[in-house]
């Protein structure tokens, strides 16, 4: 899930680094820098989605 053009993207991934594969999400500036992140992960992409949320993420229109 992304925005398009001179936006932020949001990105939700699957973190496999840790031991219980928590859905975690980053959100990225234009210019590549990473401007935000989950601090913790989610055992549920739901959640995880909610917190972005929170934090200044608009899901798309459906």
């Amino acid at each position: 899930m992304t925005d398009k053009g001179d936006r932020d993207k949001w990105e939700f991934y699957h973190d496999h680094n840790v031991k219980h594969h928590k859905w975690r999400w980053r959100r990225t500036a234009p210019n590549g820098r990473i401007v935000g992140a989950s601090t913790q992960g989610y055992a549920d992409k739901e959640e995880c989605i909610q917190n972005a949320e929170r934090n200044g993420y608009v899901r798309p229109a459906s």
